[in-house]
């Protein structure tokens, strides 16, 4: 149907079919039962990643970001913040440059904390620096 949504499970990996107006009913996995879109970000590994931007029908926000980063440490409740307010319309994604270094050097991530906006697994937008919730609120949805 036109109007269904793929979303990824941050579980099991598995692609839902999700009816856009029943997006804010806590839609669970098909397969695990588990909760769809949390309102809180993602750690993804390589792997989830990969699947996110392969299948994920709606826009994801990645922060790169490493556990010796002050300020990444620092913007990592607004991020959670943002993750909230932006449910269920994004997804948003936490990737560790230490542990996914590829991911990191696949992407040109050059300075920490970087947030990098995907819709359809094209990249549409980024910025780098840490942000209040506020920001990162307004950012994302001055570029959808």
């Amino acid at each position: 149907m036109p109007n269904d949504i793929h979303i990824v499970c941050p579980n099991c990996a598995a692609t839902n079919r999700v009816p856009s107006q029943r997006l804010s009913e806590n839609p669970t996995c098909g397969r695990c039962k588990a909760d769809l879109l949390t309102g809180q970000p993602v750690e993804a590994d390589a792997a989830l990643f990969g699947k996110m931007m392969s299948s994920e029908g709606l826009p994801v926000l990645v922060d790169f970001w490493a556990s010796w980063c002050g300020p990444c440490k620092m913007m990592a409740p607004a991020f959670a913040q943002a993750a909230a307010q932006l449910n269920p319309k994004i997804r948003l994604l936490k990737v560790n440059t230490e542990q996914e270094q590829a991911l990191a050097a696949q992407y040109g991530i050059s300075s920490i904390p970087t947030m990098v906006l995907f819709r359809g697994g094209r990249e549409v937008a980024r910025t780098s620096g840490a942000m209040p919730a506020a920001g990162i609120v307004q950012w994302v949805q001055a570029q959808l």
